[in-house]
């Protein structure tokens, strides 16, 4: 189809810009299947949550077509559960496969046999190739008649969670992102003409916690002002940008906050006037721009007639939205890259991807990537508040302890709120990361010679023995 036909076909099949499609091999377009990502969840998802499925599914429908007989026939309406089966042991156990790890398996499970689900309701096929299984309840919930996929890898739990000790972190920052050398000197080899601005970045992410898209989408008109006095500064991340929409409230640290706003007056101002010296945003043809650039407020003409506030746009306007000042036209992003323009999530990935590689050539044992850090920023956050939490409940009556925590809240919830989890099940996992620690700590204090002790458990007894061993 000649691209001046394709716009035109897409608003009559109702198909909004931007939205992810899949396109076969042969270069056919499905509609029927494309019309999965139509879904009003889908729709309201988050442009990475969007791409993470059509990457998923796509990622089963080439296998078929590919590695299925008849090759180059086998369509995803003619998929079985041998295909399903083929696809497993491809993935994760084939020599000649990716070797997926099992939580990445289990959500990909997960994104086919909700397609499937969704199929095999519109009558398009006629059973689900995903084996199922009924859903087990937990512990004083009602039972449920729904089903789950039955291949839910044993390795797929996540209780072992990643995360950095500061320290650690630092040295990846210093060394990967800053280009120190571990001896804490400046390696005069290094060429990164924008460490500050990443290692800013990076410190925001896990002083905060948010997640990469997140951060990646954040406006001028979402960075508080600097309050020296004030450890902390509160502002509000928009709910259009959040992933399932959780807007909620962030504290960003003032000493973080301050490098914040030198990227934005010095290595921020510099991109955008070469940028304007080269007419770069004049020749943004689909731009947003705000005539005001204190009001946050784009004109009632540029949408749908009626003005729109900053924080209800979503990442891929805010990409598009530029502010008229007296100097020019500049982005609204926060973040940019050298030609002015902002920086994507996948161009975040190649710097820490380059910041890994860094490490290692420098013998840094120390791998990171963005949601390590949202992990780190949970970890350490929890340890914190919940220490804190405890020393001031330890003098405390049981009636004391309950009003306490009626006016100042569970340090969990709070750490849930900050991440955006709708349920609290989802924060549990940082607290069983605390469980490990405290246990790790306790086992350093084991004796190492303790096999070595002189006594026999059926001389002695075993109750003998073991004071002997504690001893």
């Amino acid at each position: 189809m000649p691209l001046e036909e394709i716009r035109p076909w897409l608003d009559e099949e109702d198909i909004p810009d931007r939205l992810p499609c899949l396109i076969a091999p042969d270069g056919t377009f499905d509609l029927e299947l494309n019309r999965y990502f139509l879904q009003v969840h889908l729709m309201a998802a988050s442009e990475n949550t969007q791409a993470a499925v059509a990457y998923d599914l796509a990622n089963f429908f080439t296998f078929l077509w590919r590695n299925r007989q008849p090759l180059g026939c086998r369509s995803w309406r003619d998929a079985t559960s041998e295909d399903r089966a083929a696809y497993k042991r491809w993935r994760r156990t084939d020599v000649n496969g990716p070797g997926v790890k099992g939580s990445t398996f289990a959500r990909e499970v997960a994104t086919v046999n909700q397609f499937y689900r969704w199929a095999v309701k519109r009558g398009l096929i006629a059973q689900n190739p995903i084996e199922q299984r009924q859903a087990r309840h937990r512990a004083g919930r009602r039972p449920t008649a729904e089903l789950t996929p039955a291949e839910v890898p044993r390795d797929a739990h996540r209780d072992d969670l990643e995360w950095l000790p500061p320290h650690s972190y630092r040295r990846w920052r210093d060394v990967g992102v800053r280009g120190y050398l571990g001896t804490g000197l400046r390696d005069r080899s290094f060429r990164g003409r924008n460490a500050s601005r990443n290692a800013t970045f990076c410190d925001v992410m896990v002083r905060t916690g948010l997640r990469l898209a997140e951060q990646a989408s954040l406006t001028l008109f979402d960075v508080p002002d600097v309050q020296p006095h004030m450890a902390y500064r509160r502002t509000r991340l928009p709910s259009a940008i959040a992933k399932g929409g959780s807007g909620r409230k962030i504290y960003v640290p003032t000493s973080v906050l301050r490098d914040v706003w030198d990227y934005i007056q010095f290595d921020r101002t510099d991109v955008v006037e070469r940028a304007r010296a080269r007419g770069t945003y004049e020749r943004i043809e689909d731009a947003l721009i705000i005539e005001d650039p204190q009001g946050a407020l784009l004109p009632p003409d540029q949408l749908d007639g009626r003005p729109i506030p900053v924080g209800a746009l979503r990442p891929s306007d805010r990409r598009r939205l530029l502010i008229r000042t007296e100097q020019g036209l500049e982005p609204a992003a926060l973040w940019l890259t050298e030609s002015g323009l902002p920086m994507t999530t996948s161009g975040w990935q190649t710097i820490f991807d380059e910041a890994n590689d860094r490490c290692k050539r420098r013998g840094e044992a120390l791998r990171c990537h963005p949601h390590l850090l949202r992990h780190t920023y949970a970890v350490v956050t929890l340890e914190q508040l919940q220490r804190e939490h405890i020393r001031e409940l330890a003098g405390m009556s049981a009636a004391q302890r309950t009003t306490y925590e009626m006016v100042f809240g569970d340090p969990l919830d709070w750490v849930r709120r900050r991440l955006g989890h709708q349920s609290i099940e989802s924060t549990l996992i940082y607290l069983h990361t605390l469980n490990e620690l405290a246990m790790e700590t306790r086992l350093a204090l084991v004796p190492t010679d303790w096999e070595k002790a002189d006594y026999s458990l059926a001389e002695s007894g075993a109750d003998d023995a073991a004071v002997e061993l504690v001893r």
